[in-house]
């Protein structure tokens, strides 16, 4: 149970970062300021990276897959630290060096504003999806914590969003990184090593796991058979199939390339060099926490059981096994583990910073999509029906759509409640990936190759077509299908343009 301990531990966290945040956020005086900084050492640029990898979907997210599906939950961490590894190593000096400030600006300029405003309707709603998994996940810790019905769980969480971001931009996105890096990381190696000894190692986690699959009707309704299928599924790397787990760890390192707020704590960089260790820092420290929400969810898994299995326990006539206790969902499986088995203090610290966590993913890439809405989207307007864009200031309307933009989002998540946070997670980072990779690559490295009309083409086709093979459950992940279309339709244009 929650406890005063834990209370003013989650509280003390959320204030110390919230403080960092504002003192790091008064030295933003303009839109440039705000949205890249361009001053930031090796460590503010891990920072900010860290803000935005190592969210929901990286520590509530892998804890509930590992509960689910073992070792292949670790996936999503490692496909996030190769995408940093790439971004650095690859295109880190082409995007400092093409002088724009968003990535679908290299986009227009290479094909035309057309492409761009495209461009950024498919982008914002790749991004705009991970928006909505970060307020499903903060209102899933604040419901829990605060004992609040989820649609004020959802309002709060969206309100503290907006805090951390809205004064601040990615200068109080780098600072508070930093704070939670520290905080995140080293609570997440201690926890680790707990959750290994708690466990008794290896054969512990075992065990426990097969206890609970000692139950014909637990191990009928996670469709597994004998001891055989268990052990796979809680042990193999690829355990939901190779294509399948191979394919959200290439979403995830397509899709850290193609989303705006990474690109923008590369262009936050003092110089290239500081820019691409920051993006290496970051790569080296989010497995390790991935890791650690991992093992939780392992452990987690052999000693309970969900509210739904007890049901079917109870309707066959079984007893539920020696030494099992019961969670809601699998996606308390990380809330439920730090609230019963570490120390109060300890605990309160972890769910402090695990908030904290959330919400400043959430915050990063609110920043990402409200630049792109401002500056690609809202500027494409004001091109095409020749509105004046000097009355407000790009940094009010950076602030006003990202008010607006949590306020969607809200509302959406409100009625996809409940849903599976790490199929948002995947969804978001393959539809970014499939919508921008491609053009992006081509224009910063084969300039003057490909005619616009193909390049929206490719754009369009590509991301229609892997949400129709998501909805019809094609073998293998969508994101093969969505990225094959999309290179096609590029290759089918590959000729010089005048």
């Amino acid at each position: 149970m929650i406890s005063t301990t834990h209370i003013i531990g989650v509280l003390l966290t959320v204030a110390v970062l919230l403080v960092v945040s504002w003192l790091s956020a008064r030295g933003v005086k303009d839109e440039k300021a705000f949205i890249g900084g361009g001053t930031s050492g090796s460590w503010m640029v891990c920072g900010a990276f860290l803000t935005t990898l190592a969210g929901g979907q990286s520590t509530v997210g892998t804890a509930q897959l590992a509960f689910c599906y073992g070792l292949s939950a670790w996936w999503f961490t490692l496909g996030a630290a190769l995408g940093g590894v790439v971004l650095a190593i690859f295109y880190a000096p082409a995007l400092r060096r093409s002088g724009c400030s968003t990535l679908l600006e290299i986009v227009g300029k290479e094909y035309g504003h057309k492409v761009e405003a495209v461009g950024s309707v498919l982008f914002l709603i790749g991004i705009f999806i991970s928006i909505v998994a970060q307020v499903l996940t903060s209102s899933a810790m604040i419901g829990s914590l605060f004992n609040l019905s989820t649609l004020w769980s959802l309002i709060v969480g969206a309100i503290l969003i907006m805090l951390f971001v809205l004064f601040g931009g990615i200068k109080s996105a780098g600072a508070g990184g930093i704070v939670k890096l520290l905080l995140l990381y080293c609570g997440s190696v201690a926890t680790g090593v707990i959750v290994w000894r708690l466990a008794g190692g290896v054969e512990g986690f075992a065990s426990g796991i097969d206890n609970v699959y000692s139950s014909p009707t637990i191990a009928s309704i996670n469709g597994l058979g004998g001891a055989e299928s268990i052990h796979h599924r809680y042990g193999s790397m690829l355990a939901r199939g190779v294509m399948k787990d191979l394919g959200g760890c290439l979403s995830l390192v397509l899709g850290v390339v193609s989303t705006q707020t990474y690109a923008q704590c590369i262009w936050s960089g003092a110089t290239t060099a500081k820019a691409r260790r920051g993006a290496l820092y970051c790569a080296f420290f989010i497995p390790v926490i991935g890791a650690a929400c991992t093992l939780v969810g392992l452990y987690m898994r052999g000693h309970y059981v969900i509210a739904a299995e007890l049901e079917a326990l109870h309707r066959a006539g079984e007893a539920l096994p020696s030494g099992i206790g019961v969670i809601s969902s699998s996606a308390q499986a990380f809330p439920s583990f730090i609230l019963q088995h570490l120390p109060a203090w300890f605990g309160g610290l972890m769910l402090g910073t695990l908030l904290i966590n959330i919400l400043g993913c959430g915050s990063g890439l609110m920043l990402g999509a409200s630049t792109i809405l401002v500056r690609d989207v809202i500027a494409n307007v004001q091109r095409r029906f020749g509105w004046g864009g000097q009355r407000v200031s790009q940094l009010l309307l950076t602030r006003i759509s990202i008010v607006v933009l949590l306020a969607i989002a809200v509302m959406v998540a409100s009625a996809f409640h409940g849903a599976f946070i790490n199929d948002l997670g995947f969804l978001s980072l393959g539809l970014r990936a499939v919508a921008i990779i491609f053009p992006l690559s081509f224009a910063l490295w084969l300039p003057q190759r490909f005619t616009p009309r193909r390049v929206m083409l490719a754009m369009i086709a590509g991301t229609a077509v892997m949400l129709l093979a998501g909805a019809a459950s094609l073998p293998g992940d969508a994101v093969y299908y969505g990225l094959a279309t999309s290179l096609l339709a590029m290759l089918l244009a590959n000729r010089k343009r005048r």
